[in-house]
């Protein structure tokens, strides 16, 4: 310690100048000099010393370069990645047409892999879904929720802007972390009415005969022509569905907000509310307008938002330069798809069954463009799915309500000869025909919603021969054979044609549920029971074993994975079937010039009706379905359409 002190006081007097010392100071110097001198070679000049200086200024002034540097790396605004989805349309089960006709809507399959992107991408913070009104049933409100789950279980943000909100809007909007609605938008919650229209006063007045018959009391297709209000049993089966779906709606709500559903239904009870009042209520989370979506999802002052518009959208190719540009926009145009490389691949067939049962070839309808299903080309469908080796399994989605007997029965056939792991998927709707084409396979999957059932035969026609006596038309009739007017649509059933038609229906009643009973491994008496032409929503058809198990599409792909014996993350190609055709080819046959006049007259009726009127658009267009079904003498056919707004 003293050493250190005197080192000190030496080192701080030498830069001092001359010091006096006494006499003990200097006894003690001569060893102290002695030992702080150095040879002079060793000693270094000043001029010498500077350079390390300068050279350690030099470092230290890097340093701080440096940290200047990533500092201002680091106070750099972060630019957060978020995209925006629009939720809209009626998103069609089967595969998108090919061109331009297949940009006008975009299937439920494109519309759940935007979805899948957005779960996977690891540059995205969140998604804002505009939802704008769709035209959905209760299976693709299901399939859209549980895709929106998968995002915000991958850890990422989803909010949910909506205007005018209707119920079904409301129940998409609750599956996403926050519902935005701006200031004078509307929450229309307002529970499910059913509305049934009959015909039969009408008919009197224009002198129709209405001559419809069926199997099964709860077979309601018949009522609206032969009625003027439901049967006892039509009411009961209504009133079923409808508890079955007000108790859905319910429990999806209160889960979403934290509430119970006694709650949710004092307030579907209060509704409609303004925004401020579902705020209030907690039904909603914020009020904003569209260009404040920005701020809200920004998560800081300091940070950027880019949000991606149409959010994992296809994007078509518009280089129509040269001629091959030329050749490629006349394919887009004409509905022409670029021919793919078949692959030796290990495959998964996926199946669309989408639309009315009918004989013959699938088509297009005139006026909504919902597609039916043809006998002809599901059966080249299933075949070319069993016989290629490829194939491991097969995935078919069923969203149809029946139609034709025949083609039911014929379609049925080809899938009891497959020979592979084969599920069936439920959409919205698998009834009557729907169910009869289902019932072979190896499992069913059906989602809560989903209407099926519906076990029963219908058939009829409207005789016409009092309008035609009204408005002064005579007919004359000349016959051969007892029962030879059975399908004229001028007279009226006789006893023996009204006996002979209802034992032709019943015998294909006995078939419909002998093989619907082998199919569910049920007693037949017991599966009689349950048919009768009745409907179930899919949690109520899981209860009776008509169906196997509550599940998406996905849910039903994975369960034919592991029938294969394939693992669950096997990447497997997919191949989806039957291939869209033209849609100029399948509304007009052969293209000519005379063919694209009509298909652009055709899509320009379409538009207008919609603008005008959708409920009339959709009118339209189911009496063109019906017009073509007339030509089947039996059908297995649900009784009416469902729809929620």
């Amino acid at each position: 310690m003293m050493r250190r002190f005197v080192f000190g006081a030496l080192v701080c007097a030498t830069l001092s100048g001359p010091v006096i010392l006494n006499a003990q100071d200097k006894a003690a110097a001569p060893a102290a000099v002695k030992k702080e001198d150095k040879p002079k070679s060793e000693t270094k000049p000043k001029s010498e010393e500077k350079p390390k200086v300068e050279e350690k200024k030099t470092d230290e002034k890097k340093t701080v370069e440096k940290k200047t540097e990533e500092t201002a790396k680091t106070d750099k605004p972060k630019t957060l990645n978020w995209g925006e989805i629009e939720i809209k349309g009626s998103y069609p089960e089967h595969t998108a047409l090919p061109g331009l006709f297949g940009e006008l809507s975009e299937s439920l399959s494109d519309c759940l892999t935007r979805f899948e992107k957005a779960a996977t991408d690891d540059t995205l913070q969140g998604l804002v879904l505009h939802i704008k009104s769709p035209h959905v049933g209760w299976a693709k409100l299901n399939e859209i929720r549980t895709a929106i789950a998968k995002v915000r279980k991958a850890g990422k943000k989803v909010y949910a802007y909506v205007d005018d909100c209707a119920s079904m809007d409301y129940l998409i909007a609750v599956a996403c972390d926050e519902v935005v609605m701006p200031e004078p938008g509307s929450l229309m919650f307002l529970g499910l009415r059913a509305e049934v229209s009959f015909y039969k006063n009408l008919f009197d007045k224009l002198d129709l005969k209405a001559e419809m018959l069926r199997v099964g009391e709860y077979k309601s297709a018949a009522e609206p022509y032969s009625r003027t209000e439901m049967s006892k049993e039509f009411r009961e089966e209504m009133e079923s569905i409808l508890d079955s779906y007000f108790s859905q709606m319910k429990q999806i709500v209160a889960d979403a907000r934290h509430q119970t559903p006694e709650k949710i239904e004092d307030a579907i009870n209060a509704g409609p509310f303004t925004s401020a009042k579902a705020k209030e209520l907690g039904l909603i989370d914020r009020i904003a307008y569209p260009d404040e979506l920005d701020s809200l999802v920004k998560g800081g002052p300091d940070s950027k938002v880019k949000i991606t518009k149409k959010y994992g959208k296809k994007k078509l190719d518009t280089d129509f330069s040269g001629f091959t540009g030329m050749v490629k926009f006349m394919d887009l145009l004409m509905g022409i798809e670029p021919p793919k490389r078949k692959t030796t691949n290990s495959k998964l067939a996926i199946i669309n069954a989408v639309g009315p049962i009918m004989t013959g070839r699938s088509s297009s309808d005139t006026f909504s463009g919902e597609s039916t299903i043809g006998s002809d080309t599901m059966i080249k469908a299933i075949r070319q799915a069993n016989e290629d080796s490829t194939v491991k399994a097969i995935v078919m989605r069923v969203d149809s309500p029946g139609g034709s007997a025949l083609a039911s029965d014929l379609m049925w056939r080809e899938l009891e000869l497959v020979q592979k792991p084969f599920v069936i998927s439920m959409g919205d709707v698998a009834a009557s025909g729907g169910y009869y084409i289902a019932m072979g396979a190896d499992k069913i999957y059906a989602e809560p919603g989903t209407i099926t059932g519906s076990i029963g035969v219908v058939g009829g026609k409207l005789a016409t021969q009092g309008l035609f006596d009204k408005i002064g038309i005579n007919t004359s009739i000349i016959t051969r054979g007892k029962n030879a007017g059975v399908m004229s649509m001028t007279t009226p059933f006789s006893d023996s044609e009204r006996a002979a038609m209802q034992g032709l229906m019943n015998d294909i009643y006995k078939q419909f549920t002998m093989k619907a009973a082998t199919g569910r491994k049920m007693d037949h008496e017991k599966l009689e029971k349950l048919a009768r032409g009745r409907i179930y929503t899919g949690l109520q058809a899981k209860e009776l074993g008509l169906i196997d198990e509550i599940g998406t599409l996905a849910d039903a792909i994975a369960e034919a994975k592991k029938l294969a014996g394939l693992k669950a993350d096997e990447k497997l190609e997919k191949l989806e079937l039957p291939k869209p055709t033209s849609p100029l080819e399948s509304l007009f046959g052969p293209i000519d010039a005379n063919a694209r006049m009509q298909a652009a007259q055709t899509q320009w009726l379409r538009t207008t009706l919609n603008e005008i009127s959708p409920d009339l658009q959709q009118h339209l267009g189911a009496m063109e379905i019906f017009t073509r079904l007339a030509k089947e003498p039996r059908l297995v056919l649900m009784p009416f359409r469902i729809s929620v707004k």
